[in-house]
């Protein structure tokens, strides 16, 4: 259950913030759906209304990854008057969920708290192998592109995006957000490897508006289009101008931050598999 924040501490109700991450490949996204179709919400509520010894829990998360999309830094919270350690509810968590979901810590937090509405930005990696052979190992964690890519090219067109613009060409049409001007704080490449990593940090973002980007990135990256028609696309406003979506499987949610009140915990930002990756890179 979801409190009103006003009348939550005189019922004695508690508001913990969780952290997860997970592999949404046999997922329809983080958001519950129709009765049948799985989850990363609902395998999450169901785990943690068993700690809560049946009481329901439902959460409120800080970004509704669509379907296949991964996380490592995904923030959660739920209202409770049910009194476990912030152990137990990890511990506990954990051992009801699918091998493919973790609970990573969790917090007590203050009633204003809000793990959506509080967030002043959020980043995520888009994760490409490229090579001319398809991978037989993370095949669902990278998206293959079998083209050589020019890193220099992407780069240069990456510079075009960053800042505060409209990004009405790079929005899905179902895209719900009141508006389209966002401000992209960074938009990095790096090679790592066969793999080529595009970390980029906003204050919000728009539905598939990462992998919007993706699929314009790699496009310039192959020659097919000069480093110029990143930002061409961006004036133009129009989502028709921007080439094809790039696949979700090399998505994921890698971080989400917060006021310093709220003293979040740290962990790497992720996946797993660039644990060694600095955290900052041009």
């Amino acid at each position: 259950m979801l409190i009103d924040s006003s009348n939550k501490d005189a019922a004695g109700i508690f508001r913990i913030a969780l952290g997860i991450e997970y592999k949404g490949s046999r997922y329809s996204g983080f958001q519950r759906q129709a009765f049948g179709v799985p989850s990363i919400q609902e395998a999450l509520e169901v785990a943690l209304t068993k700690v809560a010894g049946g009481h329901e829990i439902a959460l409120r998360c800080a970004g509704r990854t669509d379907s296949l999309v991964h996380a490592s830094g995904q923030v959660v919270h739920f209202d409770t008057s049910i009194e476990r350690s912030m152990h137990s509810w990890v511990m506990g968590a954990n051992a009801n969920l699918p091998a493919d979901i973790s609970v990573t810590w969790a917090r007590r937090m203050p009633a204003h708290f809000d793990a959506r509405f509080s967030a002043v930005a959020r980043r995520y990696r888009y994760v490409i192998y490229n090579d001319p052979i398809r991978p037989a190992h993370m095949a669902e964690e990278v998206t293959w592109n079998h083209r050589p890519l020019d890193l220099e090219r992407m780069q240069e067109a990456a510079r075009y995006l960053v800042g505060t613009h409209d990004f009405s060409a790079f929005r899905a049409q179902q895209c719900q957000a009141k508006s389209p001007i966002k401000t992209v704080h960074h938009l990095h490449l790096l090679r790592y490897g066969r793999l080529i990593i595009i970390d980029v940090r906003a204050n919000a973002f728009l539905h598939h508006m990462v992998r919007n980007f993706a699929g314009v990135l790699m496009t310039i990256g192959t020659k097919e289009r000069p480093a110029i028609w990143a930002q061409e696309i961006l004036e133009s406003r129009l989502r028709k101008k921007g080439g094809i979506t790039a696949h979700p499987y090399g998505l994921y949610l890698v971080g989400v931050e917060y006021p310093e009140e709220f003293q979040m915990p740290e962990r790497f930002l992720g996946p797993h598999f660039l644990s060694g990756l600095p955290d900052c890179f041009d």
